[in-house]
């Protein structure tokens, strides 16, 4: 599993706690940062309850804090600055098999600014941002690198299959650009770690991801 997936289940989950979850609400609907007094006091709440839960949630990224002197006073005497929580900018989303809709969306569309720029093919432009995306995720264990982007590799003989498509519902209605786009990631990926001994090819099959690699 991605650990950016792996961080995301664990967001999730830190929000299932019934408590935690009515403190994370209270905060991100304040149209300011609230204290833990403000919190433990609107919800009825101990405040030592508040705190805790307040900095489970600033540890999963759901939150945020700052410090700002409430009496406006500054200097000497003013007072230490209260601790305040917000929302955080983090954004969590979750799917079991992993799904990397976002990704297909900023590779779509950067090709298309560039095809609308240079007046290139959109679809081959496709093709090599995926390439160059694939290399950044390349690590010398290939096989280690698919299973933590969400492939789900299975080593069959000679041949690695990809069990799991991360784009698999663009690809059931737009077949051929999202299995071209998904070659592209897993050739670079490939040449990034400087693997020569397979090739990434299509070979669409039920129940797996259309690349494969073989000997090359």
């Amino acid at each position: 599993m991605h650990k950016s997936q792996a961080g995301a289940l664990a967001a999730v989950a830190a929000l299932d706690e019934p408590t935690r979850r009515r403190l994370y609400e209270y905060v991100v609907r304040r149209p300011q940062p609230v204290s833990r007094d403000d919190v433990a006091a609107a919800l009825a709440v101990p405040r030592a309850t508040v705190a805790f839960h307040l900095d489970r949630l600033v540890e999963e990224q759901l939150l945020v804090v700052e410090y700002e002197r409430r009496s406006g006073r500054t200097g000497p005497g003013a007072g230490r600055p209260a601790k305040l929580y917000r929302r955080s900018d983090r954004q969590v989303s979750v799917s079991v098999p992993e799904r990397h809709y976002e990704l297909a969306g900023e590779l779509l569309a950067s090709a298309i600014e560039e095809a609308d720029e240079t007046g290139g093919s959109a679809r081959e432009i496709l093709s090599r941002r995926a390439r160059e995306h694939g290399v950044g995720l390349a690590a010398p264990d290939v096989v280690g690198a698919l299973e933590e982007h969400g492939f789900e590799p299975r080593v069959e003989g000679d041949d690695v299959l990809l069990g799991n498509c991360p784009f698999q519902r663009l690809a059931r209605t737009h077949t051929r650009l999202v299995c071209e786009m998904n070659l592209g990631l897993v050739e670079g990926l490939l040449d990034g770690a400087g693997e020569s001994r397979l090739r990434a090819r299509l070979d669409p099959q039920p129940g797996f991801c259309c690349v494969r690699l073989a000997p090359a």
